[in-house]
């Protein structure tokens, strides 16, 4: 297919944490038989199977020198764009063989669309733009509406992204706004959930935890309602599995798990979660506190007698890597919980899936600066059969559909309600619970989604372009 039988996939961002570009590359080389290049910036590690994948190449750019961080943010707004505009125009136009075309993730927008809106010309290839959000919205968060670098950006987003030959998009509602007011014509690929992403077995359950035990520990002398008494560690117990011989079996009285994936950034208020978590605990105590004495015993009972209680402990494990992470940290320490704990960490491409496919319950905070995007997070968790709490906001429910698959909320005390409700008798007899964990298993693949949507796309574009 084309000339040259090469794509190449263009990320201004640590490709490690773009998924979606990383599922671009496998399905370009897997179901378009292409060779890929992949143009980005190092860090975090992609997923084994684009590393294992031998039609994808990755060139990795030099980041923004920290010797220039300290730069006032009004210069840095100048000059780190055109630092960037000069090393991306280098790999695009000799360090790499050329494309077919180019498939570059927006946002960023300044200075990638221009940059690869050039190389195309030079390099005579097609451009597609994936629209995952309007760059201008995200500036907007941290420089506000009046101010002129977001005029710029937006005239210069609309501007190229317009040029494009052609582009996918990530909702419907992103797809009609793209139309109505920026005259782009979009193709909706939504986020699926690639293979990878499945419910975990008891015993890959199991070794996860083993894995993460070190993580799930306090330091000597802290305790939690996850580590008072003790953890066990080694490769025999866990706070919610137990080898017993040769077999392997979830603790009656295990904590719920629940998991959020956050980039700790401004668009996702994550105090939510931390006031719905601290309601959650107080509310619980005072249900306990009528036939249990003392918060010490109660936990030691949860803990150690075998006996049934209506509420269960929660573990909530945060993943991700952002700006706001130390900050939030800081408001965690601060708490004074009794059957909640926290525990923030960064999990490889591969245990990522396999602690969603582990989990009881996922949460989102992702609100979107523009309001027409969706959270990839809960994709992977539908992938992985997890029912999801996300935060309301426009277009949400083109992906989380209320009492089938998950449920909604715009305060912490509607999550505090919905944590109570799901959570209450676990974990044998939560029937609302266990309902929307059977709505959530994802309907179709990123393959499908793909091939479907994306693939004939790609090669009305090249086709085009090749005469």
């Amino acid at each position: 297919m084309g000339r040259r039988g090469r794509a190449c996939v263009v990320v201004l961002g640590d490709f490690g944490r773009s998924p979606r570009m990383q599922y671009h590359a496998l399905s370009l080389a897997r179901q378009a038989s292409l060779e890929v290049d992949v143009v980005a910036y190092g860090g975090s590690k992609p997923h084994k199977a684009v590393l294992e994948q031998s039609s994808i190449h990755i060139h990795e750019m030099k980041h923004w020198p920290r010797t220039l961080q300290w730069l006032p943010k009004p210069l840095t707004l100048l000059v780190k764009p055109v630092f960037q505009f000069v090393a991306l125009l280098w790999f695009l136009c000799l360090k790499i063989p050329p494309p077919d075309v180019f498939i570059v993730q927006n946002p960023p927008s300044v200075p990638t669309l221009v940059v690869v809106r050039w190389a195309s010309w030079l390099r005579k290839a097609a451009l597609i733009v994936d629209w995952h959000n309007f760059g201008y919205t995200l500036l907007k968060l941290s420089l506000g509406n009046s101010s002129p670098f977001v005029a710029v950006y937006h005239w210069l987003e609309k501007h190229y992204g317009k040029m494009a030959d052609g582009s996918f998009c990530v909702t419907r509602a992103m797809q009609q706004e793209l139309a109505q007011n920026w005259g782009i014509s979009a193709t909706v690929l939504y986020d699926r959930p690639p293979e990878f992403f499945h419910p975990a077995s008891l015993v890959e359950k199991h070794e996860l935890f083993c894995r993460l035990s070190k993580s799930l520990s306090l330091p000597p002398g802290v305790h939690d309602c996850i580590s008072y008494g003790g953890l066990t560690g080694g490769s025999h117990e866990t706070p919610f599995t137990i080898l017993t011989g040769s077999e392997i079996l979830l603790k009656e009285n295990r904590p719920a798990l629940i998991v959020s994936s956050t980039s700790w950034t401004p668009d996702e208020d994550f105090s939510i979660l931390l006031e719905a978590a601290v309601m959650y605990d107080r509310r619980v105590a005072a249900i306990l506190r009528e036939e249990d004495t003392t918060d010490r015993e109660v936990l030691w009972k949860e803990m150690n007698d075998g006996r049934k209680y209506p509420y269960p402990r929660l573990l909530f494990i945060i993943t991700g890597k952002g700006p706001e992470k130390e900050k939030y940290e800081e408001k965690i320490r601060a708490l004074d919980l009794k059957r909640v704990a926290f525990r923030t960490m960064w999990l490889s491409a591969e245990d990522y899936p396999l602690l969603l496919g582990s989990a009881d319950l996922g949460v989102c905070l992702h609100t979107s600066s523009s309001g027409l995007d969706l959270p990839m997070k809960v994709v992977d968790m539908f992938g992985c059969g997890l029912p999801v709490c996300a935060v309301s906001y426009s277009c949400i429910g083109e992906l989380v559909e209320a009492h089938r698959n998950g449920l909604l909320f715009s305060t912490s005390s509607e999550l505090a309600d919905e944590l109570l409700m799901l959570l209450k008798d676990f974990p044998n007899n939560s029937n609302e619970l266990n309902s929307l964990r059977n709505g959530a298993v994802a309907s179709t693949t990123w393959a499908n989604e793909w091939e479907e949507q994306a693939k004939p796309l790609l090669m009305e574009v090249i086709s085009k372009k090749s005469g």
